[in-house]
């Protein structure tokens, strides 16, 4: 039997993997990862009858057609996810943890299947996908001082702006190597503390936010604001992180952040306030390569000719009259 894990490359699905690691105390077998749109993961899992297939932080309607396919074959799956599911598959073989509410992550899941086991690795994760009151409440509830809660902050963001890319050519780290050196290491202060990994990629954080300082919207409408990044690597590792601080710094609003691809078409990031009538994912979906949660979704690959009927729906739908 070999064990496979198939995980998003961002922040949740790396820091789930990390729990879990710590929590099965079975090495992690063979890994599928990528680029944090890189979602479509479970075709590339080469796993056999009698394997146990875990996923992590991708969404199981986009991954339908393999996870069938894998179920089929004899292969167990363990499904953690907090994305929209769709329908779920009925087989023996099947061990759904999946949750979509606004206020969990995979990470958050996860913890609650280990009972709390690796923990602080949880509050990293949900850090990291902008869950920032679940994330404190958690590291409040678990004694950590202000000064830890911040350094886990700060590693939540940065190992989740390390995710968004076009290819993993524009990371600093591919996902799969940070988690092999995030495997060592029980705790995650000791990873702030002890990881020259850690340092590179808070210097390149730091010098990518800086340059998106002076951003202005390419188009203003009540209660919608659509921004464009330039096609460049430190536009697309930013992207996340600048869809997440515009999204506060412009609350009660949606925000969509348009990064051009190095084919000339584009990639989304789309916020939305909770209480928004129409929810990010549901938006997102509308777009064949779109999906995502209620209040932070994407699409992964826009037509440069569809920009501006993409434009024109995002305002048509989150208008404030």
């Amino acid at each position: 039997m070999t064990q496979h894990y198939a995980f998003n490359g961002d922040a949740d699905g790396i820091c789930a993997l990390q729990q879990l690691r710590l929590g099965d105390l079975e090495p992690a077998g063979s890994l599928v990862t990528g680029v944090k749109r890189d979602i479509n993961l479970l075709e590339r899992v080469q796993a056999e009858r009698g394997d146990v297939v875990t996923v992590l932080d991708i969404s199981l309607d986009v991954n339908r057609k393999p996870l069938l396919a894998l179920l089929e074959r004899g292969v167990s799956v363990r499904y953690f996810d907090h994305h929209f599911a769709g329908e779920i598959p009925q087989s023996p073989l099947f061990e759904g943890h999946l949750d979509p509410a606004p206020d969990v992550c995979t990470c958050l899941i996860v913890d609650r299947y280990l009972g709390g086991l690796a923990r602080n690795w949880a509050i990293v994760g949900a850090f990291g996908d902008s869950l920032t009151n679940e994330a404190s409440t958690l590291a409040k509830s678990s004694g950590l001082s202000a000064e830890d809660e911040a350094h886990l902050k700060e590693l939540g963001i940065i190992i989740n702006y390390n995710a968004y890319g076009e290819t993993v050519e524009d990371l600093h780290v591919a996902p799969a190597v940070l988690a092999a050196e995030m495997s060592t290491y029980v705790d995650p202060l000791g990873f702030v503390h002890g990881s020259e990994t850690y340092l590179v990629l808070r210097q390149g954080y730091r010098e990518d936010i800086e340059r998106t300082k002076n951003l202005e919207p390419r188009r203003v409408t009540p209660g919608a604001l659509q921004f464009i990044l330039p096609d460049a690597p430190w536009a697309r590792r930013a992207s996340g992180t600048l869809a997440n601080d515009l999204a506060k710094r412009h609350a009660g609003n949606a925000i969509a952040l348009v990064s051009q691809r190095t084919d000339g078409d584009y990639l989304v990031s789309l916020r939305v306030p909770p209480s928004s009538s129409v929810t990010a994912d549901a938006f997102c979906r509308k777009f064949p390569t779109g999906g995502g949660r209620s209040t932070a979704a994407g699409i992964n690959h826009l037509p440069a000719s569809e920009l501006e009927r993409f434009s024109a729906d995002f305002e048509a739908n989150f208008r404030v009259s």
